[in-house]
């Protein structure tokens, strides 16, 4: 079975919880032009590459979930939420717990980067089906006025986050939408 993100649940709201994620290290690649449903299939060769063996120590790393996703459309200046500016995305592989940045071998292509994420609290609804703009727009809205409802606040992008294989029949799909909020 594929090893899911730990994390613990803080607080359960109606449709939604807040999750306190520890520290991290992702493997990640930009995407530029393409669209949200091409991104996360462009992205994926490269870091299946680097997870089959493409890294310097020829070393193959077991998949984990999610597969997240996330628009870059934060200014460079922002913290460690994003890299690069202006438009496309960049598409993560969550790398199993433990491994820590100085464990992982280095990738051999250039467009591939390891980065380490500090521990966070996150906002995250859970939805079915394809892997669609259109379902993902519905359901990032639905989750940012319910922050907005409750008196918290987003901080960044929010994030695409694809738990299951491609061939899983699009209603068993487990998606999410995730976005960091402050600390209450």
């Amino acid at each position: 079975m594929t090893e899911q993100q730990p994390y613990d649940v803080v607080r359960e709201r109606d449709g939604w919880e807040v999750r306190r994620y520890p520290a991290h290290v992702v493997v990640e690649t930009d995407v530029r032009d393409a669209s949200f449903e091409v991104a996360g299939n462009r992205a994926f060769r490269a870091l299946a590459g680097y997870i089959g063996g493409e890294n310097r120590r020829r070393e193959k790393i077991a998949m984990t979930a999610p597969v997240v996703q996330q628009s870059q459309k934060i200014a460079m200046t922002a913290p460690v939420v994003q890299s690069g500016a202006g438009d496309g995305f960049v598409v993560a592989f969550v790398l199993p717990s433990g491994m820590t940045e100085a464990d992982a071998p280095i990738p051999n292509r250039p467009d591939v980067r390891l980065r380490t994420v500090p521990e966070r609290l996150v906002a995250a609804t859970r939805f079915s089906g394809r892997w669609a703009q259109a379902s993902w727009e519905k359901h990032r809205e639905e989750l940012l006025s319910a922050l907005r409802g409750a008196g918290l606040s987003a901080v960044g992008e929010p994030r695409f986050a694809r738990f299951d294989p491609p061939f899983t029949p699009w209603f068993l799909r487990h998606n999410e939408v995730q976005v960091d909020i402050e600390n209450t």
